[in-house]
């Protein structure tokens, strides 16, 4: 397993922020997140009070086609698609029922769609985007982050995308200068937002 190559907590009190390392180590690892975080750096001041986590993720496994798991056949006003590994099925069948409408998806067995469409509309099938792995990484960074952030900071900011995240919270309104305080966190890791 890989190692941050960057990972601060910065905070007023020593004590303090040795104790927020310790749970931000636990909870990173508790949700399996060290092999996808490359720089994480955490800020705590409960004197403000504001938490803010920034940080960049190592490279994410790419976009699920539909050529990944299956093969396409073709034949007249018939397209057969044959699964090959069954973890894709349900978001393949909600694209399709979107893009085709119902009626014209069918499914005699689970590893078999039968679609009811001309060679135009079937173009290109093999590289439709089916399922996309960051959009679930970046949702349980955000949520870890919300684990680590103190008890009672309700007002919250977040962004993800890009390789970078950031988690901005507080018990009262966050200050003005926000954008600020988390790009001047991101160029303490060398990074921009």
């Amino acid at each position: 397993m890989e190692a941050v190559e960057y990972f601060e907590v910065e905070c007023p009190e020593k004590a303090g922020g040795d104790y927020y390392r310790r749970i931000a180590d636990v909870v990173l690892l508790d949700h399996n997140l060290i092999r996808v975080i490359w720089k994480l750096h955490i800020f705590i001041d409960p004197r403000i009070p504001l938490f803010i986590a920034t940080g960049v993720t190592r490279k994410l496994p790419g976009i699920v086609t539909l050529r990944d798991f299956s093969d396409v056949n073709r034949k007249e006003r018939k397209v057969t698609i044959s699964i090959g590994d069954e973890a894709y099925l349900a978001p393949l069948l909600q694209i399709l029922w979107e893009r085709f409408g119902k009626e014209r998806v069918e499914q005699p067995d689970r590893f078999t769609i039968m679609l009811n469409i001309d060679e135009g509309e079937s173009k290109d099938l093999e590289d439709l985007p089916v399922y996309d792995p960051s959009f679930s990484i970046y949702k349980d960074l955000i949520y870890a982050l919300q684990v680590i952030q103190p008890e009672g900071f309700k007002v919250r900011r977040q962004y993800y995308g890009d390789g970078r995240f950031y988690l901005v919270a507080s018990e009262d309104t966050l200050p003005e200068n926000i954008e600020e305080l988390v790009r001047e966190k991101f160029l303490l890791m060398g990074e921009s937002l």
